[in-house]
């Protein structure tokens, strides 16, 4: 049986205030859930009904405290509309500390991100092109916003993200022989454009793009061009959806 102050534990880890006074986030699904057992992840507790697979309770070590619960029960908890068999409620770990240097071929910089279900998308894009650092502006939604948890479908556990100014990731460029590049709608065509393997792309705000500060420091700008032959156009791609085709191009070297 879920206790009151659970359930209200629970609600109040859908705003940041709260996540980081606790230090604690949701994870919801059974995928997810299954994925967050099979991590490294502390779980202060694990809430279950009996239609969720026993054999996940083989990585109880990580878990504090399991609780049985009936679907209604579960509902009542949830943040979603239709939630399945299972949450977790997470300890966030510890932040990790800024590279020295930018390791991978490819690094995302992401500017004012506001979108949870954006960031959540690229993190899984990232995921996917095996893009393994991500680093992001101080007023980009935050890692455990349940939103994000959901979005990124796991990958949220696989991708590491570090919260910095700018001016910290393009030393790190510099230093690391790695080219800037920023995505606009009035850059150079990212299909006939010669791409560094060795490469920092900076993603801008949903509304507002890259902010001037940031765009001053770009060295190469990057449009995806509007092919369409319709007299209306697309004003604009989504920004999970552009970053899915640069990185696709990227990779392509």
């Amino acid at each position: 049986m879920i206790s009151k102050s659970t359930i209200k534990l629970i609600k109040s880890l859908a705003y940041k205030k709260y996540r980081m006074r606790e230090n604690l986030f949701l994870v919801e699904g059974d995928k997810l859930v299954a994925e967050v057992l099979q991590s490294n992840l502390k779980v202060k507790e694990l809430l279950v009904t009996e239609n969720f697979p026993h054999d996940q309770f083989i990585y109880e070590k990580n878990i504090g405290r399991i609780t049985e619960v009936d679907i209604k029960e579960l509902r009542q908890a949830s943040l979603l509309n239709n939630p399945q068999n299972s949450m977790a409620i997470c300890h966030i770990p510890e932040k990790k500390s800024l590279p020295t240097k930018l390791s991978n071929a490819l690094s995302l910089y992401l500017d004012g991100i506001q979108d949870p279900g954006n960031l959540g998308t690229i993190i899984r894009i990232c995921d996917w092109f095996g893009i393994s650092d991500i680093f992001c502006s101080s007023d980009t939604v935050d890692l455990y916003n349940p939103k994000v948890v959901q979005a990124s479908m796991g990958s949220f556990n696989r991708v590491n993200l570090f919260e910095c100014e700018f001016d910290h990731v393009k030393s790190l460029a510099h230093k690391s022989d790695t080219i800037i590049y920023g995505a606009f709608m009035d850059g150079n065509n990212i299909y006939s454009e010669q791409l560094s393997k060795n490469a920092l792309l900076v993603m801008g705000n949903e509304g507002n793009g890259i902010r001037k500060e940031v765009e001053d420091l770009v060295e190469k700008r990057l449009s995806i061009p509007n092919l369409s032959t319709n007299l209306v156009k697309a004003e604009s791609l989504n920004v999970s959806v552009a970053t899915a085709i640069i990185c696709s191009e990227f990779k392509r070297l």
